[in-house]
This record gives structure tokens, C-alpha cells and sequence, in this order.
């Protein structure tokens, strides 16, 4: 029988591709959500038996430990972008950590983001920060994660950009701040390859990134290019921008809150010398060499719109 791989968040963008990767490795995949039908559609990805679903919430300790008993290996994915921080990237990972711990797991896996900073002036940044310390605390051992953006199919990233480019005008916030996007399944690779082989990995930091770095301004341009759109972008001057961010950010469907502002005042990519995805004998895949299969469907007419460029 292959390793016992519990993941907290397994459902969701990410977690979907790493339990692939576990999946096709022949590791047992136990995914723990808080509502396990938000991943059964992983089932038919694995053998019989294979994968098993488990509810449960990182906060909630008595949940975490019903899940990580007896695992092999532990992988935390569960983040959020707007909420209690706290409760979710420092109380909730070290409720994982501590679990993890005292049963005997062989490995964990945290994942937190580029700009985890206990100093960090966002809350994200803070609690993410947090959350590596009180890891290390519980669990000395643990392999951290860290990405940039993360792109695919499925993110919230590229296509939150692209939906809006159908406008003859499209506002743009801190259009000269860096980012260092990554594809979704060279993060999932090095993940599955952390929990699957802890002895090379553990206690270990890694900063995962795609080959190129893109401001935001840049990176409206390319998907601009790819969908076939042509708006006029405008740049909006940061005054501007925090006090939108400050007012309207609190309100329900805000395209950008407070918090996400001061985290934009951060270029998101790789600390010089940091190790990344070569450690895990990754080679970055490029975004136009993937994003386009389904940046398509945003262009004016999808597939029979014909297509002058490839960029995206």
C-alpha cells in the first residue's frame, strides 16, 4: 500500500492537482473539507479505495485529529483572501501542525505564500507569517511552501483579468508592481514530491516562481493580446487607489479590499538565492505555453476567433 496523504483543503484550486499527483504516484489520498461532496469529484481520479473524504475544518481540533490519524504525511493548502486571517493561517496551522505531530506523521507540508511576514503591514502577510512560525514551533520538521500567483484553469487570478477586458475601458492598480506567476501543476508537483519524499525536504523553505517576472500592467497587456481584446487601460494613481480600496473595499462583491491593496504595495516574486521549484527537478512552465487553452473563451467570438497572437 502506498504513503497515507492527508490534505487539509484538498477540493479546492490547488488541492485538486496536488492529490492528482499523490494519486498517480499510488499514494492513499485522505481529503479533509469541511463539506467532503466539494471534492468527490476527485474520487474517479484514483483506484478503488484509493481516496477517502473526511470532514473537517483547521479549526477545529478535534476534526484535524480525527483526520490526520494515522497519515503518513500532512499538507495544509487551506488559505483565505479575505476573513479572519488568524483563526485560518496562524491558529488553524498550528492546529495542523500540533496534530500532525503528535501522530507520528513522517512529513508536513505547509503551504503559505511569498510575503509571509510577521511584520507584513497586510493582515494576509501578517497571519501567513504567523502561521510559518507557529509550524515550525509544532513541528520543527516541516517542508514551507511559498508560491507567487498561482495560475490555471480554474484560478481566480488570470481569469478575474480576463473576464474584465470585454470593457472598452479597464482601470489598473499598481500597473509597476512585480509578480512571478507559477502554474498550478509545477506547485503541485513539488508539493506531492515534499510529502512523498520528507527526508530530502524537511525542515526546508522554497520559493516557487515562474520563469518570468510581469508587472501588472504588463500582465493586462499580454491577456489583452491573447483574448483579442484592445480596451484602453488606465492607470490609477495610488492616492486613488488606496482611498477605493479603503471605501469601498469593505462592501460585499468589492473587486479589491484594504488588505489586498497593502499587499500590492509588495512586488510578489523569488528572494534572490532562494531555492524553488530546481530543487525538486521542476523547470517552470512559461504562461503562454498553457494559458491559452483556456484563456480562449474570452476572446469575442472563442474558438473561431481567429488568433493573431499567442501571448498571454
Amino acid at each position: 500500500m502506498g504513503r497515507l496523504v492527508t490534505i487539509f483543503g484538498g477540493g479546492g484550486f490547488l488541492g485538486r492537482y496536488v492529490a492528482q499527483e499523490l494519486l498517480k504516484a499510488g499514494a492513499r489520498v485522505r481529503i479533509a473539507e469541511r463539506d467532503p461532496s466539494d471534492a468527490w469529484f476527485l474520487k474517479p481520479l484514483g483506484g478503488l479505495g484509493q481516496t477517502q473524504f473526511l470532514p473537517a475544518s483547521v479549526t477545529h481540533v478535534a476534526s484535524v485529529e480525527h483526520a490526520v490519524a494515522g497519515a503518513d504525511s500532512v499538507i495544509n493548502l487551506v488559505g483565505i483572501l479575505k476573513g479572519d486571517f488568524d483563526a485560518i493561517h496562524r491558529r488553524g496551522a498550528a492546529n495542523v501542525a500540533a496534530a500532525a505531530k503528535a501522530a507520528g506523521a513522517g512529513a508536513l507540508v505547509h503551504v503559505s505564500a511569498i510575503g509571509a511576514d510577521p511584520e507584513s503591514a497586510s493582515a494576509y502577510g501578517r497571519s501567513k507569517g504567523e502561521g510559518e512560525a507557529a509550524v515550525r514551533a509544532a513541528f520543527p520538521d516541516a517542508t514551507i511552501i511559498r508560491p507567487s500567483i498561482v495560475f490555471g484553469q480554474e484560478d481566480g487570478f488570470l481569469n478575474r483579468f480576463a473576464g474584465m477586458l470585454a470593457m472598452p475601458f479597464v482601470p489598473v492598480l499598481r500597473g509597476d508592481v512585480k509578480f512571478q506567476p507559477v502554474w498550478v501543476a509545477d506547485v503541485a508537483r513539488a508539493i506531492a514530491a515534499a510529502a512523498l519524499d520528507p527526508n530530502a525536504h524537511a525542515g526546508k523553505t522554497y520559493e516557487l516562481g515562474g520563469p518570468e517576472v510581469v508587472t501588472m500592467a504588463g500582465l493586462n497587456q499580454r491577456l489583452a493580446d491573447a483574448t483579442g481584446h484592445n480596451p484602453t487601460f488606465i492607470p490609477v494613481p495610488d492616492a486613488i487607489g488606496g482611498i477605493l480600496a479603503t471605501v469601498a473595499g469593505a462592501l460585499p462583491g468589492a473587486p479589491i479590499t484594504r488588505d489586498q491593496w497593502l499587499m500590492l504595495q509588495a512586488d510578489n516574486v523569488v528572494s534572490p538565492g532562494a531555492s524553488g521549484l530546481e530543487a525538486f527537478g521542476i523547470k517552470p512552465t512559461p504562461m503562454e505555453a498553457v494559458a491559452p487553452a483556456w484563456l480562449v473563451r474570452y476572446r469575442p467570438h472563442g474558438r473561431f476567433a481567429p488568433q493573431t497572437k499567442t501571448a498571454a
